[in-house]
């Protein structure tokens, strides 16, 4: 049976796409089918040695990594960060978690992860945020990957100053030991896949997989939603 008060409710406060500002109906959420077609992906969890892993080379071990699709300045799908991270839509991060999660299923290597770890924010700037943007995308990914999402092991011990405008090498002077491992919180010779939002010079990632190579015999893969 409809419920009146749910169609009165779409005809005032509509549900609509976050990138093309369409009604959504009732199988579509946050993003629209034909939006969700032309996410620019960049397919690089099909490939070894891809230009995402290719950043890590000579700077921190990863064992895969890849990004779900590609990030534009000025492009529509930029208002998926946007609305993740500055508009109170956590569950914008979940269903491209999801989305991301379908794909990266297709690949031995990210299926073979036993434990999915989001990049922890600082206390302070949780508290302000409200919320962990990269936690709602490692949720998205847990409901496909059927993997546990775990948040103690690593922590974010340092608030370091904003990204924007820095240079590569002042990013890393001011990520350099922000994060610290909990000792033995992960067992040993396990597969964590590190969840992040956007890759840009990645700094941040460098750090917490260089805290995450002290699991004893373990390995670490990336992934972020958008590369830059």
């Amino acid at each position: 049976m409809k419920n009146p008060f749910a169609e009165l409710l779409n005809l005032f406060y509509p549900n609509l796409c976050v990138i093309c500002n369409e009604p959504l109906n009732k199988s579509e959420n946050q993003i629209c089918i034909s939006c969700i077609q032309q996410i620019p992906r960049t397919h690089y969890h099909t490939q070894n040695d891809n230009p995402v892993e290719k950043r890590f080379w000579g700077k921190v071990k990863v064992f895969r990594a890849t990004s779900f699709y590609f990030f534009h300045k000025g492009s529509p799908f930029q208002k998926l960060i946007h609305e993740l991270k500055y508009k109170n839509n956590k569950e914008v991060g979940e269903v491209m978690g999801r989305l991301a999660a379908i794909e990266l299923s297709e690949s031995p290597d990210f299926l073979s992860v036993d434990f999915i770890i989001p990049i922890p924010l600082h206390p302070k700037k949780l508290a302000l945020r409200g919320y962990n943007q990269s936690e709602c995308i490692a949720n998205g990914i847990s409901c496909v990957l059927n993997k546990p999402v775990e948040t103690k092991s690593l922590i974010r011990v340092m608030e370091n100053t904003t990204q924007t405008r820095k240079s590569v090498y002042e990013r890393y002077e001011n990520t350099s030991g922000i994060f610290r491992y909990q000792q033995g919180s992960i067992p040993d010779n396990s597969h964590v896949l590190l969840v992040d939002d956007v890759l840009t010079t990645g700094s941040t990632l460098e750090a917490a997989v260089a805290a995450l190579s002290e699991i004893p015999g373990g390995r670490v893969s990336v992934f972020t939603l958008a590369v830059a």
